[in-house]
């Protein structure tokens, strides 16, 4: 499999990320998480419509929790042509039991414990935490990578701007 070690640090210290990189402008490559009830989802279940997809290590932890929930406000704003999943090496009673606590309705949190079939397939699988780096990817309706952002610090948030930004591109073009 393939490693990349140039991408994320924690603390300051190098990250490997396991799994092919994509880059923007490809097809985005099928996966398949768990969603609250262990059920399979697949990305390709989406095409047609604009997918966000927001990784982070994991929903319990502060950054990711106020990731999380700022994407489903946003989420709030585009009509149901855009579907954001957040995804997580999470169990779904975890991811479940955090939405409930939090009100988070309009992401779908999706696991992908179980055989990290997103992160390696999105090369975003950090080898030594097993957990995925965060990151956003925005996919258009054809299924091609419009915009991918890798927070390169673990602890630090995304830039909400940029991703609106082209998410509204994406959405309108």
């Amino acid at each position: 499999m393939k490693e990349r070690n140039d991408v994320v640090k924690m603390r300051g210290e190098p990250l490997t990320l396991l799994g092919d990189e994509v880059k923007v402008g490809d097809m985005a490559p099928d996966f398949a998480a768990l969603d609250a009830d262990f059920e399979p989802v697949k990305l390709s279940s989406f095409r047609g419509k604009v997918v966000v997809i927001v990784a982070v290590p994991s929903i319990d932890t502060a950054v990711c929790d106020v990731e999380t929930r700022r994407f489903n406000q946003e989420a709030g704003k585009f009509g149901d042509d855009v579907v954001v999943l957040g995804v997580s090496m999470d169990l779904p009673t975890a991811q479940k039991r955090w939405c409930a606590f939090t009100g988070v309705k309009r992401v779908k949190m999706l696991s992908d414990h179980h055989d990290a079939s997103f992160g390696t397939s999105f090369g975003v699988l950090i080898k030594e935490l097993r957990l995925l780096a965060r990151t956003i990817f925005i996919i258009d309706r054809d299924g091609r990578i419009a915009y991918i952002q890798y927070a390169t610090e673990t602890a630090h948030e995304p830039k909400y701007d940029e991703v609106l930004k082209a998410l509204k591109k994406v959405t309108e073009g």
